[in-house]
């Protein structure tokens, strides 16, 4: 453990609010569905630091499970939104 986990999981945690806000002005649902994505991907992150940094393998265990969620749900809606034909 180097002491740099926590510092960087807390800029990653401010990027999270920031998107956050992004996506409640997002005007359509695919700009919300990026923002779902990186969500999913930016707290991966944080878990897989806060998991470094001291929390053990259960962080590790959710990380992967909520990184496997965001790739389900972004197939999932980019297979709705193919077959209705891309309009919001």
């Amino acid at each position: 453990m180097t002491g740099f986990e926590l510092p960087i999981a807390l800029f990653l945690l401010c990027n999270l609010i920031v998107a956050l806000l992004a996506a409640a002005r997002g005007p359509t649902a695919a700009d919300r569905m990026l923002m779902a994505l990186l969500f999913g991907s930016t707290g991966t992150g944080v878990l897989v630091l806060l998991a470094h940094g001291g929390g053990g393998q259960v962080l590790v265990d959710v990380a992967l499970l909520l990184a496997l969620l965001a790739a389900i749900g972004g197939i999932a809606f980019a297979r709705r939104a193919w077959q209705r034909g891309g309009d919001d």
